[in-house]
């Protein structure tokens, strides 16, 4: 795991000051910071993420290509900008019709347990896809989804209200399972306005919480390789993407607006 000092003490002092202390503890335990991007420079720090440049549509028929483009991801006031837009981009001789971002961690950050925390607002349109989500950096017990996947929040664009958190276990495709649950917003949508995505992770349970209630605990998973708590018993790291269309979300109509964007204003990593 790599860890900036800098980037620690601005956080820190930042929680203090805005007195969000309270609020990254959670019930059973307190947690100490331990990594966190801010968002604050001008420009991605390359030291914290690694970004895609593919068109290989995650296995889900997306129809986007990831670029490293500062048209479909960069920092700009204060924000970790992923911007989709429709423009049939040619990257290498593959032509899309959408471009967009998806940025990881891998070897970066990488944890095994700890209380993720990510402050976003989504997009609106159908057909948009954000997701804040983790995949093993080892593949000790074999490939998808043998050694698991942890989404902390997908959404569809064209359900405003409404997000999911879902795991990805058992065997390789398509012998895999997955179990999980979704958290509808009252009254409001996630595009109006920023909410704090949270994970914690320990030993043979998860928790998932929006702007700090819980609304779904996993504790029941299993693995065709190991036994339980595997394979959520591995370092895992944070993902980050915008895609546009697929098998799940649909395809993008009419009344899609693009350019479309995902703000992120903070990621911060807690362990015990």
């Amino acid at each position: 795991m790599r860890t900036s000092p800098r980037r620690l003490v601005i956080a820190t002092i930042a929680l203090v000051l805005l007195g969000f202390g309270a609020a990254t503890q959670s019930p059973q335990s307190k947690w100490r910071l331990v990594w966190s991007d801010e968002f604050a420079g001008a420009t991605l720090d390359y030291s914290t993420w690694g970004v895609a440049f593919h068109a290989l549509g995650g296995g889900n028929n997306e129809l986007q290509f990831y670029t490293d483009r500062a048209k479909n991801v960069r920092v700009a006031d204060g924000n970790l900008v992923l911007e989709a837009c429709d423009d049939d981009f040619n990257g290498m001789g593959t032509i899309r019709k959408y471009s967009s971002a998806s940025i990881r961690s891998k070897h970066r950050g990488d944890w095994k347990y700890g209380r993720f925390e990510i402050r976003a607002r989504m997009p609106a349109g159908k057909g948009l896809w954000p997701a804040i989500w983790m995949l093993p950096t080892d593949d000790v017990y074999g490939g998808w989804a043998r050694s698991g996947e942890i989404d902390i929040v997908e959404y569809k664009g064209d359900d405003p209200d409404h997000v999911i958190g879902t795991l990805h276990y058992g065997d390789a495709w398509p012998k895999n399972v997955h179990s999980g649950d979704g958290y509808t917003l009252p009254k409001k949508t996630f595009t109006d306005d920023f909410h704090v995505f949270a994970l914690e992770w320990e030993k043979g349970v998860m928790r998932w919480y929006i702007d700090g209630n819980l609304y779904q605990t996993q504790s029941k998973w299993h693995s065709s390789k190991a036994a339980h708590p595997a394979p959520f018993d591995q370092r895992f790291h944070l993902i980050m993407n915008l895609a546009v269309g697929g098998r799940w979300p649909g395809n993008p109509d009419a009344t899609t607006k693009f350019p479309a964007r995902m703000l992120v204003d903070w990621v911060r990593v807690y362990q015990r």
